[in-house]
Order: structure tokens, then sequence, then C-alpha cells
């Protein structure tokens, strides 16, 4: 089954299939629910007065086709609603499972209605509230302290995922010739990005985080806690998107969290504010949370996974060298 926007008559024999859909409900319209990157999804309406979302995952990042990817991404983050919604904590934050279909890489959630991410926090002047920092610190302090693991659950090993994000976090950005002009993206952007690609101390010291990120761990990770994964909904915060799961460092998340924070221009009282929220693991480690802070500032400046920023050249810079110290001296 290869899902479309087009074709709503196979769409609604492939659920009845299932037993997703009533024997006489019909599907009435779909649409594209938000901004994805990775997967394709549709919100469904039916004949029933119900919605629900469904989502399947494909051999390419579906907003760059170009770049091969896991087939089995949407599985993982089912099985991670799953497994995670024991927690009646997370239960509230996430959309619950509806079904799943492995063979087709299909799963179908609960819809979360009229809602829109975070991503609006990296335009100037906008700032998150302290009850969304809190809830979002919430959630994954719960996720690390709950499941916990001294034998890693080899159901979220993840690793060809794993080996997507390392190359793209660790990799890509500091290679000296990746294809990637960054002056397309702001102007005078290339040649300083080429000042931490021959950083030859700089990249050993990333080389060495990228295998601490590769290495099995003993939490449950999110793994792409940022803000396109948190949602304003009308019942408050939802966190999606879990298809990078993994059990590896809890240092990760927090650090990835912390970095969107400051390349985002929040206050520093909220950057604390949610440092101090976030109930740390017992072997927390602060110097690899801020290595973690560091790599994923540098890798958004430079990177493919650009963001939908504002900053000019200047601020970009400070911001570089900033990530470069927290890195070299941690």
């Amino acid at each position: 089954m290869i899902l479309s926007a087009e074709n709503l008559i196979d769409l609604e024999n492939y659920l009845r299939a299932k037993n997703w859909l009533h024997t006489t409900e019909k599907v009435i319209k779909v649409e594209k629910p938000g901004e994805g990157n990775m997967n394709f999804t549709l919100r469904v309406y039916t004949s029933a007065c119900k919605t629900f979302i469904i989502k399947q995952s494909r051999a390419y990042v579906e907003k760059y086709p170009s770049i091969p990817a896991p087939t089995n991404r949407a599985i993982i983050e089912g099985k991670f609603y799953d497994f995670t919604q024991k927690n009646k904590l997370l239960n509230s934050f996430m959309p619950t499972l509806l079904g799943i279909d492995e063979q087709n890489n299909i799963i179908i959630t609960q819809d979360l209605g009229t809602a829109n991410d975070f991503t609006n926090l990296y335009q100037p002047n906008i700032f998150i509230s302290s009850t969304e920092t809190l809830a979002i610190t919430d959630y994954l302090s719960e996720l690390h302290q709950s499941f916990y693991s001294e034998i890693p659950n080899l159901i979220f090993a993840n690793r060809e995922m794993r080996a997507l994000n390392h190359e793209h976090i660790f990799v890509y950005p500091f290679l000296e010739e990746n294809g990637f002009n960054l002056n397309n993206i702001l102007e005078g952007l290339q040649e300083e990005a080429l000042i931490y690609k021959n950083d030859v101390d700089l990249k050993e010291k990333i080389k060495a985080l990228g295998e601490i990120y590769l290495a099995d761990g003993h939490y449950l990770l999110h793994g792409d806690y940022y803000f396109g994964s948190f949602l304003r909904t009308n019942d408050g915060v939802k966190i999606i998107d879990p298809e990078f799961c993994f059990y590896g460092y809890a240092e990760f998340d927090l650090g990835v969290l912390i970095a969107h924070l400051k390349m985002s221009e929040q206050s520093q009282e909220s950057i604390d504010l949610a440092i101090s929220n976030y109930k740390k693991v017992g072997d927390f480690n602060e110097k690899l949370f801020l290595q973690f802070v560091g790599i994923e500032i540098m890798r958004r400046i430079i990177g493919l996974a650009q963001l939908p920023i504002t900053l000019s050249l200047q601020q970009r810079i400070e911001l570089l060298k900033e990530a470069k110290l927290l890195i070299i001296n941690n």
C-alpha cells in the first residue's frame, strides 16, 4: 500500500481491510496536518464524524527524496507510543496509537486537532512560556527516569536511524566539500564554516562525541527533542515524532533542547528553568551534556538540517564560537 492524498477509494479500502474503518464508514476527505520532514502524513476525515492521523515511512526522507532513510521508522515510532503509554504522565503528552501495519510501514494515531508546533520560536521576539518550558522538561524527565534499563531494549536499538542522524550531526556538516553551499543560506556563512571544517582538534572531539551517540545506553530517548516535535494544542503541550528514539545517553536529549532554546534567543531565565526543572538521572554527565549542546548548535548552523531562523551572520558566528568552546572545553 502506497498512501496518496489523491486516491481516496484505495485508502478507504485499505483502512476497511485493516478494520480501521467500520463497514459502512467512508473517507470524506484528507489533508496534510503539518510540515513534516521525514514521513508522508495525512489527516483523515470519515463519515462517522471522526478524524485520525495516518503516517507512512518510505525509503527516503519525504522533504528530501534524494536522501535514503530506513523504511521502518514509522513502525519504531508506533512501538515507542505503545511502549511508553503505560506511563500515565507520558500518555497525557502523546497521541494514542490506534493501529500499526508493519508490512506497509504505516501507523495511525489519534488526531490532536488544530495545533501548531513550536518552530515560531525561531522568529524574533517570540518567547516560550514558563508553562511550556515546564511541560517539555517534565516529559523528558519522566521518559528518562521511568524507562531506565540495564540492558537496552533491542526493539529501540534503531541503529539505521541513528546512523542516518549520526551522519547529519557529526560528519556531514564538517566535511570541507559536501556539496552544500552555505552562502545560499546566508552570504559569508560558507567561509565561516570552513574555520570549523578545518579545525583538527575540534573534529577529533566531535568524532568522539559521535561514537558516544552511536553507543547503546541505559535511557530511552526521544531522539529528536526540538521545537518541531512539540505541539501547542487545545489540551496543552503534546510531544510527537519519536522516530529517532533509542536507548542512549540522557544528556543528548537535554542538550538538543537547550541548543534550540539558545538558537531561538530565548531568555537565560527560560534556559535556566529548563535545566533546573529537568530531573537529572543519577549518572548524568554535565560535560557531556554541554558538548551535545555545542554539537547541535554547530550542525544546525552549518549542516543540511537548517532551521527557519533569522539570525544575522554575526549572531551565527557568535553561536558557533560558543558551541566550539562547549565542545572543546568539556
